[in-house]
């Protein structure tokens, strides 16, 4: 499995076209993680990525456990990041098992990559703490650019996957509704529903705007109370 995943690592080296999305993306949601998780004490992330979260989460709790199952991926991050106290595991999520519990569980951006989302949810449910809280960020298909561009006639669907979301590996995108089905059907229950920067035009149109980052804040900032707008959907989920 690690050599397949392997394959998808040279999108988070740099150089894609949707970087400036991923720095605005992966550096805001932990922000607002790490705002509703006060006074805990060990985070549970799936997925290393880009980096950006695993870096800004490393220092906020006294453990955090960080699952991976591409060794190109883990490579890239250890020679970026080599002073990284977290420890990073290379497992595939559907093999990963522990008898730990974790206050904090965080699936940013994972439940598009993987085969059975439901399956992930309820597995990793059982390692949450009894007053735990698990951070589900996903891929909105509803987001203003994707809306816009369907009425304007330039993308056929909103789900519709393009090459690069092939390159990265996703399998699909969310809504506000079809996450919230995927959570109670889980068994679990929505404490807090966020929009992950609210984006307007495309990301090569934005970047065409040399918007100061003033700006970029303040569209993350509004994006909050829009998560059907928004790029990205932010759930806060907790046990039933």
């Amino acid at each position: 499995m690690g050599n397949i995943l392997d394959t998808h690592a040279a999108a988070y080296q740099g150089g894609n076209p949707y970087d400036f999305d991923n720095e605005i993306l992966l550096n805001w949601y932990p922000q607002r993680v790490l705002l509703h998780s006060k006074d805990a004490g060990s985070i549970l992330e799936l997925g290393l990525g880009h980096g950006f979260t695993t870096k800004l989460f490393a220092n906020s709790f006294s453990r955090h456990l960080v699952l991976e199952g591409s060794q190109a991926v883990i490579r890239n991050f250890t020679e970026k990041f080599p002073d990284c106290p977290a420890q990073i595991i290379e497992t595939c999520f559907e093999k990963f098992s522990t008898s730990a519990r974790f206050d904090v569980i965080v699936m940013g951006f994972i439940l598009e990559h993987v085969d059975d989302p439901l399956a992930i949810l309820r597995s990793y449910g059982k390692f949450l703490t009894p007053s735990g809280k698990m951070f589900v960020a996903v891929p909105n298909a509803e987001v203003l650019n994707r809306r816009l561009g369907q009425i304007a006639g330039m993308l056929d669907d909103v789900h519709t996957l393009s090459e690069n979301d092939r390159l990265l590996g996703h399998k699909r995108y969310f809504t506000v509704a079809t996450l919230t089905d995927a959570v109670n059907q889980a068994g679990f229950r929505i404490a807090r529903l966020e929009g992950i920067y609210l984006k307007p035009f495309t990301s090569s149109q934005i970047v065409s705007l040399q918007l100061d980052r003033s700006i970029i804040r303040s569209l993350c900032e509004v994006g909050v109370d829009y998560p059907e707008l928004s790029c990205g959907i932010l759930a806060e989920i907790s046990l039933r």
